[in-house]
């Protein structure tokens, strides 16, 4: 920002005179508050129409001593919030200056598997076990318990509840920080279940996502989700008739562009994962043990819908020592990696059709100790490491052989049935006790 003066700018903020400095504001960024008193060229811009008094004194009716944090955190990079000032009162603050994205950069900082701290706990208010936790973009989540999706922002504040009148919720995705889109099972004699897309703050239906079988609308369950960077949103679809497969909707107005019927033979429709590739335009599907009794998991490319790559262990001998519980792609090393319930690693090569797995045991210690109701491992992969969830812990692994760098554990909560990073956190949801953990990056620089 070259073009930055060091003007000093006197704010009256609820009666209260502040006074900085141009170079100060314009660290505020243009979306901001403060950034609408800049032109082109970060330099104040000045009203001929207002008195010399309104020139030099901006009045603001805001909360002064909310005023004074966020402008030392704009001048230091650095958030100290007193006692005597509720934390909520600060991000309602923040959010009408737009400084939202630096309060959040000053609370934790940028995500490191090494260097997470259990922040806090959260107990559910929804009845029974938890299905599914979803990060969103800005440090907020959902979390699904049978037809209830609960939706909390950045702030652990919660939004009124997405209901949807017993169908059970399937999956839930956050396709930007405003929604949510949530696939449910259909409901026999009621044209009900799919996919929808919901408001995050108001919990709110705003379309749904329907499927055309022959010209003619079906009803169908919803189950896996995942988007791509054009706007389009996958999901794995189970009809009554012919409409097993992958369906594919434009997420911003809701109209199926595309359908990947399922090949005889194989399992797409009651896929338990789907993944984006961006590098080679695919999307992973996976079919995984206890869903179905075998595993499968391909690459469909939808631009001549083929299947370019897939891997099966049906005709092997399947032990649990080899059981895939999850699996995820990883395009840098152009890989598979795959997790059995011991929590031990495998690996596919997407280079090779009929790749096999390479094992790499990782946990023998955790054999034999397994709780009596355990959960499923759960795979991640986020900035070039990889999280895998056994029991009440998350592993993280790290480096060219994946070797295990640190174990994220909190004895509170039982095991753990599912997680998701997004927004610089890690969300953990505990099946036993219906409470998930925030894992943050602690800053050292604050105050």
């Amino acid at each position: 920002m070259m073009g930055v003066q060091k003007d000093r700018v006197k704010f009256n903020v609820g009666g209260r005179i502040f006074e900085t400095t141009a170079t100060t504001l314009a660290n505020a960024g243009r979306n901001s508050l403060f950034g609408a008193m800049f032109d082109e060229n970060w330099n104040l811009q000045s009203n001929p129409a207002t008195t010399a008094a309104a020139a030099t004194e901006h009045f603001i009716d805001r909360n002064p001593d909310c005023f004074s944090i966020l402008l030392d955190l704009l001048r230091t990079g650095e958030l100290h919030i007193p006692t005597n000032i509720p934390e909520k009162l600060l991000y309602k603050e923040a959010l009408f200056y737009g400084l939202s994205d630096h309060v959040r950069t000053a609370r934790w900082g940028p995500f490191d598997g090494n260097r997470l701290h259990l922040a806090r706990s959260v107990h559910g208010r929804a009845p029974g076990d938890g299905t599914a936790i979803r990060a969103g973009p800005d440090g907020g989540c959902c979390v699904a318990h049978g037809s209830m999706v609960h939706v909390y922002d950045w702030t652990l504040e919660e939004h009124p509840p997405i209901n949807l009148d017993y169908q059970r919720v399937n999956d839930a995705i956050w396709v930007d920080s405003d929604n949510i889109v949530i696939s449910a099972c259909e409901r026999l004699g009621r044209d009900e279940g799919g996919m929808g897309l919901f408001g995050a703050s108001n919990g709110e239906l705003r379309y749904k996502f329907h499927v055309a079988h022959e010209n003619q609308a079906k009803s169908y369950t919803g189950g896996a989700l995942s988007f791509n960077q054009d706007y389009k949103l996958f999901s794995s679809c189970k009809g009554r008739s012919n409409e097993y497969g992958i369906g594919v909707w434009d997420q911003v107005t809701g109209n199926q562009v595309d359908f990947f019927y399922e090949p005889p033979g194989w399992s797409l429709g009651e896929a338990d994962k789907l993944q984006w590739l961006h590098g080679t335009n695919c999307l992973l599907v996976a079919t995984l043990f206890p869903r179905k009794d075998n595993c499968y998991i391909g690459l469909l490319d939808f631009r001549d819908k083929s299947m370019v790559w897939s891997w099966s262990d049906i005709g092997a001998r399947i032990t649990d020592e080899r059981r895939v519980r999850d699996a995820i792609a990883m395009e840098e090393t152009n890989s598979i990696c795959v997790v059995n319930e011991y929590e031990d690693l495998g690996f596919m090569d997407l280079r090779r059709a009929g790749s096999i797995v390479r094992w790499s045991s990782r946990s023998r210690l955790m054999k034999g100790k397994m709780p009596d109701e355990p959960c499923y491992p759960k795979l991640a992969l986020h900035e070039g490491q990889l999280f895998s969830s056994m029991n009440d812990s998350v592993s993280v692994f790290a480096g060219p052989d994946w070797v295990l760098t640190s174990r994220l554990r909190n004895s509170y909560g039982g095991s753990i049935c599912d997680f998701s990073i997004g927004g610089d956190r890690l969300f953990a949801l505990h099946s036993d006790e219906n409470v998930f953990d925030i894992w943050e990056t602690r800053v050292h620089s604050i105050v």
